[in-house]
């Protein structure tokens, strides 16, 4: 086996352990309570050390967000990876709608519902998306030809996609239940990017 071909192993090896320690966190969360789930709980359920878990995370609160950052993650490199000369708003429809599609990101977005906001687990969320947020901005830049340090443009674009996503997410009944009723979360992105492209001057007609 080639040098490459090892590394390239080793990476998908780190990369299912991350996913596993991430999905044991917000399961056992779900379960047990976000104060009352330990990391060796974690780590015992991932089939790992406590000292493996700390090579991946700093805390348990990070753990239990990973998932939502690594699809956030994803989701800029998806928008990057969008055609050139596509409208602005074009690229980051597809990418926004490729994320929500993801069936496990939806079962994420449920699981989290049921989950205590503490203090500590809002503070690893909303520092992760900083990043996340952060990140989108400089690919807009990138896209436009803008500086992300200097422009406003880019930042503000970045900003209103995330909080839009929010509001989407928030007003989603959910996957929980194949009863529940209301709009798809596709919908309401779809929604929501219409409204941040128009500009936001006037409410939608009722």
């Amino acid at each position: 086996m080639s040098e490459q071909a090892v590394l390239g192993l080793r990476e998908r090896k780190k990369q299912a352990t991350r996913v596993a320690l991430a999905e044991a966190a917000l399961r056992l969360s779900v379960e047990h309570g976000t104060d009352t789930v330990t990391v060796e709980q974690i780590a015992d359920a991932a089939d790992v050390s406590v000292r493996t878990f700390f090579n991946y995370f700093s805390a348990k609160e990070e753990a239990i967000v990973a998932g939502d950052v690594d699809a956030a993650g994803r989701m800029v490199e998806a928008f990057r990876d969008r055609p050139a000369g596509e409208p602005l708003f074009t690229a980051l429809r597809h990418a926004l709608l490729e994320m929500v599609d993801d069936p496990d990101q939806r079962d994420r977005i449920t699981a989290q519902r049921g989950l205590s906001q503490s203090p500590s687990l809002l503070a690893h969320r909303i520092g992760a998306f900083v990043v996340r947020e952060r990140a989108l901005a400089e690919a807009v830049a990138e896209r436009i030809g803008a500086d992300p340090d200097r422009d406003v443009y880019p930042s503000l674009v970045a900003a209103s996609a995330m909080a839009g996503l929010r509001v989407a997410v928030q007003r989603w009944p959910g996957s929980a239940s194949p009863d529940a009723t209301g709009p798809d979360l596709a919908d309401l992105v779809g929604e929501v990017l219409d409204l941040l492209s128009a500009g936001l001057l006037h409410p939608p007609a009722r």
